[in-house]
């Protein structure tokens, strides 16, 4: 089973439109998700900040600023 992973920042509208598309993907498919404010981590922050949202698949960079959904249910299916 796969885990996805979006990070993101307050007032973001790129992160609110990912947040509600991988929360509907991630719903039909089953996969657990979960949020991750790159704000609260100094590193995060320089890791991800310029490229928010970020969607992680087991820990593992998937893409970032929109999500590609027939990419993103290949990776979660597969």
């Amino acid at each position: 089973m796969h885990e996805v992973t979006v990070m993101t920042r307050q007032g973001c509208s790129l992160c609110v439109t990912a947040e509600q598309e991988v929360e509907r993907i991630c719903g039909e498919l089953g996969v657990p998700w979960s949020l991750t404010d790159v704000d609260t981590d100094p590193e995060l922050r320089a890791e991800y900040g310029d490229l928010v949202p970020v969607i992680l698949i087991d820990g593992k960079e998937h893409g970032y600023w929109r999500v590609e959904e027939d990419r993103f249910r290949q990776a979660l299916t597969s």
